[in-house]
């Protein structure tokens, strides 16, 4: 199993995971390969959902040869996929790879820079857009943002989650990189998510980024800077 349990959170300690995060990190990861590898890391995330989270059922195959007895994936019909914009969108197409028939929702969420981190280590949060599907009692939910800092747009992302729907199979929050600080804060806020991320880093600036972290992931996906 390549999912560890944490404290606050459940590490993804898949190789390929960890490699394509070491290159995300690199300075030197230009645009394009920057996308591509937040592609290539949301697919390996979601092939360690379904591993390590989703049941699996024995079910009748007829062979050309004979019939025999295998083994599928239960629930692949039933997840809900929420990209938190803009930085997730990337890796939200890698988890489309893993999870093609997902049900998608997309949530414009932003924190007031200009106003600057709180003493408690939380920033304002603007929501701009929400357009999420039906989530049902069968569902398993994966709410995907590639940075985890403050916890603050994940917290304002999940209370409009909930608002839509308070039964559901599992409720995942997905990321690349958390910072110990933001893990705490969804933990105690929302208690049924269990998030999934393949680094917990250091700590928070001054300014709530995450160190070492490997930036703004809109910024170097998008080169909007």
């Amino acid at each position: 199993m390549t999912i560890e349990d944490r404290d606050d959170a459940h590490l993804i300690t898949h190789a390929l995971a960890k490699d394509t995060l070491s290159r995300l990190r690199d300075v030197e990861t230009e645009q394009v390969a920057f996308r591509k590898g937040l592609v290539k890391l949301g697919r390996i995330c979601g092939y360690e959902i379904i591993d390590g989270a989703m049941e699996t059922e024995y079910v009748p195959v007829e062979t050309p040869l004979q019939e025999t007895t295998g083994e599928r994936v239960k629930g692949l019909d039933d997840v809900v996929i929420i990209n938190v914009l803009r930085a997730a969108t990337p890796f939200v197409e890698g988890l489309l790879k893993a999870f093609p028939r997902a049900k998608q929702g997309v949530i414009s969420a932003g924190r007031d820079e200009e106003a600057g981190m709180t003493d408690e280590g939380e920033f304002p949060i603007t929501i701009d857009y929400v357009k999420l599907p039906e989530i049902r009692p069968e569902d398993t939910v994966i709410v995907a943002d590639p940075m985890l800092a403050t916890g603050s747009t994940m917290c304002a992302v999940l209370d409009h989650v909930l608002e839509e729907a308070d039964d559901f199979e599992d409720l995942f929050v997905l990321s690349a990189v958390s910072a110990p600080e933001g893990l705490v804060r969804v933990s105690e806020s929302v208690p049924e998510a269990d998030l999934l991320t393949v680094a917990i880093d250091d700590r928070l600036d001054g300014d709530g980024f995450i160190l070492p972290g490997l930036g703004d992931a809109g910024d170097r996906a998008f080169r909007t800077v």
